[in-house]
């Protein structure tokens, strides 16, 4: 599935208004999880908190036309780059929600398919992108410790 940089720019502003609602100023809000919900049928984008409070809702055309299986593994390539772009720019750096919090894609039952992006100044999520290449990297590693 590849979507359109309209569409792309339609889901990075949902992101930035329903994060808007953490920009308040006031004190720190507890939310663990900002669940993001595409819908294959309706093409809908639905972001909501912890207490299932709806933050944004918005509508992906090129979502209701994909018929494939595999809807949230494509979604899940699209919509990981756009929050650590997001995050990269410094988009989240001021929001009043305690740190740890996770952006995390849900399906229609509202089930966690996969974290997209974990905020916290100590811990680093890690993704097949990091760990390409480490199996060979630890029998090399290996191998050369088991020859001294």
């Amino acid at each position: 599935m590849k979507l359109s940089q309209q569409s792309q720019s339609v889901i990075e502003s949902a992101i930035r208004k329903a994060i808007s609602k953490f920009t308040c100023g006031c004190e720190q809000t507890i939310v663990t999880d900002i669940h993001i919900q595409p819908n294959q049928n309706s093409g809908e984008l639905i972001i909501f908190d912890d207490e299932d409070d709806e933050l944004i809702n918005v509508s992906i055309d090129e979502w209701s036309a994909y018929e494939n299986d595999d809807f949230y593994e494509n979604a899940e390539r699209i919509l990981r780059p756009i929050l650590c772009r997001m995050k990269e720019n410094g988009e989240f750096d001021n929001l009043t929600i305690l740190k740890p919090y996770s952006f995390v894609l849900v399906d229609e039952e509202r089930e966690t398919v996969a974290e997209l992006l974990l905020m916290d100044d100590d811990t680093l999520l890690v993704n097949d992108e990091l760990l390409k290449g480490l199996d060979e990297e630890l029998d090399t590693f290996l191998k050369e410790l088991l020859e001294k």
